[in-house]
C-alpha cells in the first residue's frame, strides 16, 4: 500500500495496478469514525492534513484500507494508475539531508582526502546532516536543469559555467508528521509517534560547483538545484515487517542515539540509467547499482533523534534524507562519483558510450522494494541542458 495524490482525485491508495481514492472511500462511508481524522482530511488534495493527525489515525487509517482492499466488494471505486495524474503528494516544510552510510562516507573520503583517514573525527559519534531547500523538491518525473554554479578553473580562479560534473545520490527519504514544541526534543524510543512513511529520493549533486564551495562550510549550490522524491509515500505501517537492527557501533553512541528496538530496515534499491540514444533505439534502462538499506550505519530512528536533539521543533510534512545509500562492494556505491571512482573507472553503456558523470539527456531511474512484492514509488528524471 502506498499513498500517492492525484492532481484531480486528491489522495489515492495503491492497489496493485489500480489505486482508490480516499475521497470516493470516505463518501462511500468506509472510512467513517477514525480517531483523530478529521472528515475533510480524507477528501483533501494531498497528505497535508492526514500528516498532522498522528499515529493513533495513521494505523488504524491503515488497517481500515486494508480491509476494504483486501475485501474486493470496491471494485467500482478503482481507478487505473495509469490514469493517475501524480503530484507532489504533500507540501515539504523542511529538509534535512543525512551522510549516513559508512561506505559511501569512506569511499569520498578516499576520493576527496587521498592519504589521510577517510573518515573524520567526529562521523561515527553523530549522524552528520546538511540542511536543504525544501522549495526545490520535485515529484518523479520532472526534469532536472543542469546547474551552473561557480568551479574551481585551470588556473585555479572560479568560472561560473554549466557543472561537468553532475551526479545522483541514492537515497531513502522519511515523511514526517505530527509536531513538537520549539526547545522539546523527540526521544529515540518515541520517533514512532512522527515516522509516517518513505519515499525514495535522489539529491541531485554538481560535484565541481560542491567541491569549490563546500571550504569552509557545507553543501549549498551544488545541492540545491533539484532534489527528486517519488510520487507514492510508503507507510511505516506497510513496512514494520522489514525492520532489523542496524549494524554495529563503535564506539557507543550518545545516550540520546541509543535504543533497543530494531530500526535498521531490510529494503532493496537499484540505480538505472538510460542515455538518449538507448531511448532513441528502445534499448532497456540498464541497471548500474544495487545495494540494501539495512547496512545504513545510522538509523531513520537516530536520524530524527538526533534532528530534535537540540530542541529543534518538526512540522507535518518535514523531509530529511538517509544519506546517499553505499554497499561495500563494487556495483553497490548509490553515486556515480564512487561507481566511476571520482572519473578514472568510466561505466560503459550499452549504446557503446560510457559514463563517469551524467550527460543532456541521461534519465535516472531509483527503485526500491521490500520483501520482493512490496514496492516503493519509483524515481525518475532526466537531465535537461544548462540554460544558456
Amino acid at each position: 500500500m502506498n499513498y500517492g495524490a492525484d492532481q484531480t482525485r486528491g489522495v489515492v491508495v495503491s492497489s496493485g495496478a489500480r489505486a482508490l481514492p480516499l475521497r470516493a472511500a470516505a463518501d462511500a462511508g468506509l472510512l467513517d469514525g477514525i480517531e483523530g481524522l478529521r472528515p475533510d482530511a480524507l477528501r483533501a488534495d494531498t497528505l497535508d492534513p492526514i500528516l498532522t493527525a498522528g499515529r493513533t489515525a495513521w494505523t488504524e487509517l491503515h488497517e481500515r484500507l486494508d480491509a476494504v482492499l483486501g475485501q474486493g466488494a470496491q471494485e467500482h471505486l478503482l481507478v487505473d494508475q495509469r490514469d493517475l495524474a501524480l503530484r507532489l503528494p504533500f507540501a515539504v516544510a523542511d529538509y534535512v539531508d543525512f551522510y549516513s552510510s559508512i561506505h559511501h562516507a569512506t569511499n569520498l573520503g578516499r576520493l576527496l582526502r587521498p592519504g589521510t583517514e577517510p573518515l573524520l573525527p567526529n562521523w561515527r559519534n553523530l549522524p552528520v546532516s546538511y540542511h536543504g531547500r525544501a522549495g526545490t523538491i520535485v515529484v518523479s518525473g520532472t526534469p532536472v536543469r543542469r546547474p551552473c554554479g561557480l568551479v574551481a578553473g585551470s588556473n585555479g580562479e572560479p568560472e561560473y559555467r554549466p557543472t561537468a560534473r553532475l551526479d545522483i545520490e541514492l537515497e531513502v527519504g522519511v515523511v514526517v508528521g505530527g509536531s513538537t514544541a520549539l526547545g522539546e526534543p523527540v526521544s529515540i524510543d518515541h520517533v514512532d509517534q512522527h515516522l509516517f512513511g518513505l519515499v525514495l529520493l535522489n539529491d541531485w549533486s554538481a560535484r565541481d560547483i560542491q567541491a569549490y564551495e563546500y571550504q569552509p562550510l557545507g553543501p549549498h549550490l551544488g545541492k540545491s538545484f533539484a532534489t527528486s522524491i517519488s510520487a507514492w509515500v510508503t507507510p511505516l505501517d506497510t513496512l514494520r515487517a522489514f525492520l532489523v537492527a542496524g549494524p554495529p557501533q563503535d564506539p557507543q553512541p550518545s545516550a540520546h542515539l541509543r535504543t533497543n528496538q530494531a530500526w535498521g530496515l531490510d529494503l532493496d534499491l537499484r540505480v538505472l540509467v538510460e542515455s538518449r540514444s538507448m531511448r532513441d533505439r528502445s534499448i532497456p534502462p540498464m541497471q548500474i547499482s544495487a545495494t540494501n538499506f539495512a547496512g545504513q550505519y545510522w538509523t531513520v530512528a537516530q536520524q530524527l533523534a538526533h534532528l530534535t536533539a537540540n530542541g529543534a521543533s518538526l512540522r507535518a510534512g518535514d523531509l530529511y534524507g538517509s544519506g546517499t545509500v553505499s554497499g561495500p562492494d563494487r556495483g553497490s556505491e548509490g553515486s556515480f562519483i564512487e561507481l566511476s571512482w571520482g572519473g578514472e573507472r568510466p561505466l560503459e553503456l550499452p549504446d557503446g558510450t560510457t559514463r563517469t558523470f551524467l550527460e543532456d539527456g541521461d534519465c535516472v531511474i531509483l527503485e526500491g522494494s521490500a520483501g520482493g512484492d512490496i514496492m516503493l514509488g519509483p524515481v525518475v528524471g532526466e537531465i535537461l541542458p544548462a540554460r544558456s
